[in-house]
């Protein structure tokens, strides 16, 4: 693991051996702090143990790629089983729930699968893959889908070991940024059509960002900024958890079913609230954007904010409208693991777009027009889990960089909070409201 101030590694160019092993090296370097006790905790159905997330997308090579190649023997036979996710397509699987009373294989065995398919990948990617342009694409979405399981990585460990009372620090020696939250402004937008989703012949892109296609965009005004802690504070303050006029009614019941009171990994202390990092146990910084509410909360701050949350659309306009560059912000490369203040904001500027939180939308994760899947099991990678779950855009702290773009599209269930998920707010234009 790096220093506290070194950046983590950084993708080059897809499809080379050099870019796999940075992608594959980076979850070895990810994993590295926590031992094999840690590694094989579940704290959660919704939560994977770390090893399981290492054997797993070693799996995905092997199980999509590595047949490709002339002479290659499984590492296990019994790891197809053991590390399948959710691909009917391809045979049976261990019960999600149930990972973490897989004490076997260890932590050492899982190491050794990672590099016995690596080793074969090497050759597969430096003799067959230049003259086969299919696994030069799957290659480069088993790359994406490990950067989305680094990510997953953190966001799991973190509830794992919130749940110990010795509130264990992923990493220590974290220099937090600091600064004053700037003024939040509203940034007007025209109606119009928008062009949404990624282009054809573009940079890489999952395929439920597909097809490209137009959509009408009512006038909207968004916020130059994510929505804080201080005011979620506020919101806590003036009795938002308590107020059933806001909450939406499957959001009313699950906060009084659950007791929810605060967001997640909140703990409210002597008066005072705390929160659980991965850099540690420390009180709640009003600067910070809020993380790690629901879709439920979310929505209901926003009424009670006045305003809404923005449409997928809305806010692939907004990001759109920017300079190149000019929302890059906090994600894994800085080593942060946390949101944090937002940067000084010129006019009509959108800040932290990308990085720090993911941001609710109010679009319910579906198909866009046209959409088909992929042939066989690969197919399974998105299409099917569009329904009952919510779109959210721009990446988080914990997002390798080179991995989110504008055009992303998360989804959770509404009730979900072990993302870093925040909001940023939207209301409608002139002459709408």
């Amino acid at each position: 693991m790096p220093s506290a101030n070194e950046p983590l590694s950084r993708p080059s160019s897809p499809a080379t051996v050099q870019h796999y092993h940075q992608v594959r090296s980076l979850t070895e370097e990810l994993a590295a702090p926590l031992g094999p006790e840690d590694q094989t905790a579940q704290s959660m159905p919704d939560v994977s143990p770390t090893k399981w997330h290492r054997a797993h997308t070693t799996w995905f090579f092997e199980t999509f790629l590595l047949p490709e190649q002339d002479g290659y023997e499984a590492f296990h036979p019994a790891f197809s089983y053991l590390f399948n996710s959710y691909y009917e397509g391809v045979g049976a699987r261990h019960a999600r729930a149930e990972r973490g009373v897989v004490t076997r294989p260890s932590c050492d065995e899982v190491s050794a699968y990672r590099r016995h398919v690596d080793e074969a990948m090497a050759q597969l990617l430096e003799t067959v893959v230049p003259e086969r342009p299919d696994l030069a694409s799957l290659v480069e979405l088993g790359l994406h889908h490990e950067q989305q399981h680094q990510e997953l990585l953190l966001m799991d460990i973190k509830h794992v070991f919130s749940r110990s009372i010795l509130h264990p620090a992923y990493r220590v020696g974290v220099d937090r940024p600091l600064g004053v939250v700037p003024d939040l402004e509203w940034i007007d937008f025209e109606p119009g059509l928008a062009l949404v989703g990624q282009p054809v012949g573009g940079s890489f892109s999952f395929d439920n960002e597909t097809p490209r296609h137009r959509s009408y965009v009512g006038a909207f005004e968004l916020a130059n900024r994510p929505v804080t802690a201080g005011e979620w504070l506020a919101f806590i303050g003036d009795g938002g958890y308590h107020d059933p006029g806001i909450w939406l009614s499957d959001g009313w019941a699950t906060i009084v079913d659950r007791q929810w009171s605060a967001p997640l990994y909140w703990e409210s202390r002597d008066g005072e609230w705390w929160m659980h990092t991965l850099t540690g146990f420390r009180p709640v910084d009003p600067s910070e954007p809020v993380c790690h509410v629901s879709y439920y909360e979310a929505d209901a701050f926003a009424r009670w904010a006045g305003a809404r949350l923005p449409t997928e659309a809305e806010w692939e306009t907004a990001i759109g409208s920017q300079p190149p560059g000019d929302h890059d912000d906090n994600q894994l490369h800085r080593g942060l693991f946390h949101p944090t203040v937002a940067p000084p904001v010129a006019p009509r500027r959108l800040v932290q777009m990308i990085g720090d939180v993911w941001e609710w939308t109010q679009s319910p994760y579906a198909a866009y027009p046209g959409f088909t899947p992929a042939p066989g099991a690969v197919g399974e990678y998105n299409g099917k889990f569009m329904v009952n779950q919510m779109v959210l855009r721009g990446g988080c702290c914990v997002t390798p960089r080179g991995h989110v773009r504008p055009t992303y599209r998360n989804f959770f269930p509404p009730d979900a909070r072990w993302a870093f998920a925040g909001l940023r707010l939207a209301r409608d234009g002139d002459g709408v409201r």
